[in-house]
């Protein structure tokens, strides 16, 4: 609204107002970074094989010797299995008949050497159940989708600020509820409600800052300033999970975490901008003489006409054109932070290592091509994958400080959750990429650079081309997408315990004591 920026132009760029408004809302992000991102260690699968009970009168030589080898993928050398073991009374009795594998019916012991407990190992999500893995993450993101939606729309009806500490509430105690799940069905229930309060506060808060601050603060808040308060956020996750070894306790340190935020009620200002467009000009005055007073100016006797409210208006357009952007930036952004697990060296410095648009997708999407061709050179790995994770972080705050820009005060919210919303379609598949072939990442973050060429510049008028055009071009890369996705999955190149399912490849063999 230029007449917004005219009459609170007395106020300056970077008074004590602004500094305290943008360094609290930054800080308010801090917990959807150190949140956000914790299933990375709280549903981390443990070293585990298949548990050989107490009872049984075998040697330790011959407890190893129980479990069969099988053919490890990336390196084709004979690792235990994590999944199935030799029949005992064939152990007990070795008998030249040989030896035939059976599932773990005793249930499977972990390595606690990294973790002490995680969801995995707690509920057993392994082998046939290790489906409910990429499950719990995607439930997470499906509630992260409806609150982008959902938030929006309250956020434009109620305002900024309730909807900001609302959520954050929301988002503060299901995590403390989550520490007392009994079973993963309630986990996961109680995460999908986590996630919606998580993503609710970010866009309540992205979009509070960049309505209050002026143009130039606006946009290092939208880029450098929530992006790397979430990456100090983000940063902030290994070192407690170094520390806090056991999954519970960890989500707990989470909670009591979010209880800190509780006095920014107090200092931080509902938007102006926002109750303008309510026609509520007393109090956006209001506001406005406190953060004057606050820089030490004297604001003149009307700030704003009792008629002043911003028009609505409805881009659809831009709006699908973010919709296709948000959601290959979304799979690639999602898909690298959760593989942080798979990577070579230890996960909590793999995770600390994080922190124009086209240019960083197509570095991404080279950076992703190559590290799947190097998985011997450990270090030379880790860099590229570092590296790809800054240029989708590069992209992805670029985006959200595009759309915020695009859309009027009265349904910002809307535009900014509903685009975050269609992204989350992203989110939710973004687990499963790991069990693809090694080309399926970069075959969808290739979209996305096409797809920019539908986004026209926030300060350019669009050209009036026809709507069916886009439309089209849009199916024609769909549909390009869908092909190469559809010839990844259906290549030979399976996930290794998806290939032993499949082809059984157990070694029958035993290794013989002191063989």
């Amino acid at each position: 609204m230029n007449d917004y920026e005219d009459a609170t132009a007395f106020l300056g760029e970077w008074g004590r107002f602004q500094q305290q408004v943008f360094f609290l809302l930054c800080l308010s992000i801090v917990p959807n970074g150190f949140m956000g991102m914790s299933i990375v260690f709280v549903a981390d699968t443990p070293p585990h094989r298949c548990l050989i009970p107490a009872n049984v009168n075998l040697t330790a030589a011959w407890r190893n010797s129980s479990i069969p080898l099988e053919e490890e993928s990336h390196s084709d050398a004979l690792v235990p299995s994590k999944c199935a073991r030799y029949k005992l009374e064939d152990v007990l009795s070795f008998s030249d008949r040989g030896l035939l594998p059976e599932s773990c019916l005793d249930g499977w012991e972990y390595d606690q050497s990294m973790y002490i407990s995680t969801i995995i190992s707690e509920w057993d999500l392994v082998c046939d159940d290790r489906w409910k893995n990429p499950l719990t993450s995607s439930l997470y993101f499906c509630g992260v989708l409806t609150g982008s939606f959902v938030s929006g729309q309250f956020s434009d009806r109620y305002g900024r600020k309730i909807v900001l500490f609302v959520t954050m509430a929301v988002q503060t105690v299901f995590t403390f509820i989550q520490v007392f799940s009994p079973s993963w069905t309630m986990f996961c229930a109680v995460f999908f409600v986590v996630g919606f309060g998580l993503i609710s506060n970010y866009v309540a808060a992205f979009v509070l800052g960049t309505e209050i601050l002026g143009p130039r603060v606006r946009t290092v808040f939208s880029t450098a300033g929530v992006t790397l308060f979430f990456g100090a956020g983000y940063m902030l996750l290994p070192l407690f999970a170094y520390f806090i070894r056991d999954w519970r306790m960890l989500l707990l340190g989470q909670t009591l975490a979010g209880f800190l935020y509780v006095p920014l009620w107090w200092y931080i200002p509902e938007s102006p901008r926002w109750l303008l467009s309510q026609g509520r000009v007393e109090e956006a005055e209001a506001i406005v003489r406190d953060a004057a007073k606050m820089n030490k100016i004297e604001p003149p006797p009307v700030i704003f006409s009792p008629l002043q409210k911003e028009l609505q208006c409805h881009r659809l357009i831009l709006m699908l054109n973010n919709y296709r952007h948000r959601n290959t930036v979304t799979i690639a952004y999602f898909a690298l932070s959760l593989n942080t697990a798979n990577l070579h060296g230890n996960a909590y410095f793999n995770c600390f290592l994080r922190l124009t648009l086209i240019s960083a997708i197509l570095l991404l999407v080279c950076l992703c091509k190559i590290i799947h061709y190097i998985y011997n050179l450990i270090y030379l790995a880790i860099t590229l994958e570092m590296m790809g994770k800054f240029a989708v972080t590069t992209a992805f705050s670029i985006v959200y400080a595009y759309t915020a820009e695009l859309y009027p005060t009265v349904v910002r919210n809307t535009a900014v959750g509903t685009c975050s919303m269609a992204s989350r379609i992203g989110s939710i598949i973004a687990p499963y990429f790991i069990y693809l072939s090694k080309n399926a990442l970069t075959s969808a973050v290739s979209l996305s650079p096409a797809t920019t060429h539908f986004l026209v510049e926030k300060n350019a008028v669009p050209v009036g081309s026809p709507f069916t055009q886009p439309i089209l071009r849009c199916v024609i890369y769909i549909y390009i997408f869908i092909y190469m996705l559809w010839n990844d999955i259906h290549k030979a190149n399976w996930n290794p315990d998806m290939r032993l399912i499949k082809h059984k490849r157990y070694k029958p063999m035993v290794r013989l004591p002191g063989s």
